[in-house]
């Protein structure tokens, strides 16, 4: 079994910043891409951001120079600093791994999800 717990999500006027993380745990063998995805109300989810093993990244055009992903193997666990945060940013937040498990299964494993509100 693998969990993916996300947190960090909160309130934010336009311009703002936050950081959201997301951690991973339970019976890995290793995470291989992780990322980060966001759904708005009445919308599809869509792609945000995400990194590979070797810690190259991709981006959204709509979030490239504002949102950084990064990880913590360590940790097991992803992050994503957002700066310049927009109204249209708002949504859920999902982070999302491929996770090989102990089973040496290779899975894509989700989060619940964590809030983001931007005001105006």
């Amino acid at each position: 079994q693998v969990q993916l717990v996300e947190s960090g999500g909160g309130l934010v006027q336009a311009g703002g910043s936050l950081r959201l993380s997301c951690a991973v745990s339970g019976s890995i063998f290793s995470i291989n891409t992780m990322g980060w995805y966001r759904q708005a109300p009445g919308k599809q989810r869509d792609f945000v951001a995400r990194i590979l093993s070797g810690d190259s990244t991709n981006y959204a055009d709509s979030v490239k120079g504002r949102f950084t992903i990064s990880r913590d193997n360590a940790k097991n666990t992803v992050y994503l600093q957002m700066n310049s945060l927009k109204p249209e940013d708002t949504g859920v937040y999902y982070c999302d791994a491929v996770v090989t498990t102990t089973a040496r299964v290779q899975t894509v494993y989700w989060g619940q999800g964590t809030q983001v509100t931007v005001s105006s």
